[in-house]
């Protein structure tokens, strides 16, 4: 399987989590995401690219994931997949990935790191693989901390490269330091359904400083939920695959699915530190798992996709 260490399991982390400077944590506060090569190694990328093609195939038993017949090849199998949103739920490669020893140890370093008395802790409470084939499109400008709230502005994104990321193929694009005000900017209908997906498009904002983040698979970029970022249609004849987790501060609450009101979402995998709420308990999906393909224009323009149950919607779920 080749699937990485999990961070509770090693022993290593505070040495993995020496290996980050302060400059770079320092680089993080300000400008709001990190670029941090080779943290992935190339047996992991791969089990990642036999692992996108297992879910396809219905590899694990899961209601709302339906397999894709059989006879095709394994490019075939992905090609009309855009994402799979919440893998982690029922593969243990994905789950795997979710603990991931050195990102995790990258994590429990920056993501808090603006708040004074942090002590590391980190939880994750989302996956999303990308596969983007050819000719699909990007999401356009958004803050994945309007979808997923914490209290804290601690929320990030770990996006693990599995393909090289390049202009051509619809990498990361990023606007530096437009985290820093915590403001969530509002959103709109963009009309661009050749360029990007059905979700809304945050505007208001001066969109010339975007820079464009061009990275090779094993790269991971950790970017906070309040970073403005997009990415354009897959003009490439390859795919670009990215596995996108989500964490924050474990000492935050979750304020997710059912609105402020259920205050503590537990749908959550502690990978840093003791869980301060496990008194609490921790739900653990073994369903729930939902494809998003790519979608026509005519099929968007009114699109709202429906959650299966125990997952939050697609109108909350973030979009990387």
């Amino acid at each position: 399987m080749n699937a990485p260490v999990a961070a509770a399991a090693q022993s290593g982390l505070p040495r993995l989590a020496a290996s980050i400077t302060d400059a770079q944590v320092r680089s993080y506060i300000e400008q709001g995401y990190l670029v941090v090569p080779g943290l992935v190694q190339p047996d992991e990328i791969e089990a990642l690219k036999r692992d996108t093609v297992a879910l396809a195939r219905g590899a694990y038993p899961c209601a709302t994931l339906k397999p894709v017949p059989d006879g095709l090849s394994d490019r075939e199998v992905i090609e009309s997949i855009l994402c799979l949103h919440q893998p982690h739920y029922v593969s243990p490669v994905m789950a795997a990935f979710a603990r991931h020893a050195a990102i995790c140890a990258t994590l429990s370093r920056i993501i808090a790191a603006h708040l004074p008395f942090w002590d590391g802790r980190v939880k994750c409470m989302q996956s999303m693989l990308f596969v983007k084939p050819p000719g699909f499109p990007g999401q356009a400008w958004h803050q994945d901390e309007l979808y997923i709230p914490t209290r804290d502005r601690s929320l990030a994104g770990a996006w693990i490269a599995i393909d090289d990321a390049t202009i051509d193929n619809g990498c990361l694009w990023v606007i530096p330091g437009s985290h820093r005000t915590g403001y969530l900017y509002p959103q709109r209908e963009h009309g661009k359904l050749d360029e990007f997906d059905f979700a809304g498009e945050s505007h208001g904002f001066d969109e010339s400083a975007e820079v464009p983040v061009e990275v090779k698979a094993g790269t991971v970029v950790i970017f906070n939920g309040y970073l403005l970022h997009r990415s354009r249609r897959n003009r490439s004849q390859g795919f670009r695959r990215a596995l996108v987790n989500h964490y924050m501060n474990a000492w935050s609450l979750l304020p997710w699915e059912g609105g402020a009101g259920a205050m503590d979402t537990r749908t959550i995998v502690p990978v840093v530190g003791e869980d301060p709420y496990a008194w609490k308990g921790v739900v653990t999906p073994t369903d729930g798992v939902w494809l998003r393909p790519r979608a026509s224009a005519a099929q968007t323009a009114d699109a709202t996709p429906v959650a299966a149950a125990g997952t939050v919607d697609a109108g909350r779920a973030v979009i990387a």
